[in-house]
């Protein structure tokens, strides 16, 4: 299991232990000012963005001492990790509300505000999280296309959700200073920020999925609709007999090549079960 499954889980899944959404962790002063700076601050997400092109310039040795610092800084303050659909319904069993809002970094770094964020809540009708998120006054937040805070069943998010891993999108848990978990968001490698950071900077910011996925050989058809969906470039056609092949340290385990595939030939395997792949987190 990951390091948080260990700090914040007891050995369980972390995420899916309720009182890591547990309403008084987000009466913290400290943690809603964050939150709020988080969801609104624009200008300060767009300076990270940039801090990331510059860190690409750097020395190879500097570079690697100045992510590692960054990754543990934000292990303590906003971290995430890669959950595939079924864990998403399992969260979900846990929430008694969702409210949907714009996602932030499709804001910033493609400019549009479309709804692939949802903040968690325990409470039926939505209780702290959506008194706080009503509370900020924010247009980006409220409008214009969400129409203000949109409350969602657990059932009704699991179904939107769905939708989104059909558009492709990757499911991640995220916390708002370790380890209160206050939010889904569904992330695409050209829109997501912390993707970007991650993939394409190497400074990490979500962790691997507790999984990983298998290809059956006997029933793939070699169409290669999982590789064209695979935002972490995991997996290719075999040289020889041109069938689906995951690299298993690359994999995070997301099932989106799953969702994809017309021959139901792609699985998800535990990742403790699988020596090459056990340890890799980050």
């Amino acid at each position: 299991m990951c390091e948080f499954c260990h700090r914040h889980g007891e050995g369980e899944k972390w995420y899916l232990r309720a009182e890591n959404y547990a309403e008084d962790l987000l009466s913290d002063v400290k943690r809603r000012r964050y939150f709020a700076n988080l969801l609104t601050d624009t200008g300060d997400m767009r300076k990270k963005l940039r801090l990331l092109d510059r860190l690409d310039r750097l020395p190879g040795f500097i570079k690697r001492i100045i992510a590692s610092a960054f990754t543990r800084h934000m292990k303590k303050m906003h971290f995430g990790q890669v959950v595939p659909i079924e864990e998403v319904e399992r969260i979900l069993d846990i929430v008694g509300c969702v409210v949907r809002i714009a996602c932030l970094c499709r804001h910033v770094s493609v400019g549009q505000e479309r709804r692939y964020c949802y903040g968690l809540s325990i409470t039926p009708d939505g209780g702290e999280m959506a008194a706080f998120l009503g509370s900020l006054d924010d247009s980006f937040i409220n409008g214009p296309d969400t129409g203000g805070l949109e409350r969602l069943s657990p059932e009704e998010a699991l179904e939107a959700i769905r939708a989104h891993e059909r558009e492709g999108m990757c499911h991640t848990v995220w916390t708002f200073h370790t380890p209160f978990i206050g939010g889904i968001c569904n992330c695409s490698r050209q829109e997501c920020i912390a993707m970007q950071s991650t993939l394409a900077h190497g400074v990490s910011m979500l962790m691997r999925a507790e999984f990983v996925a298998t290809v059956d050989p006997d029933s793939c058809s070699g169409c290669a609709q999982c590789i064209a969906v695979c935002p972490f470039d995991a997996i290719s056609l075999h040289e020889q007999n041109r069938k689906a092949d995951t690299d298993l340290q690359r994999c995070f385990g997301c099932g989106i090549c799953r969702a994809a595939c017309p021959a139901d030939a792609i699985r998800l395997k535990d990742r403790a079960a699988v020596p090459v792949a056990a340890r890799l987190w980050l």
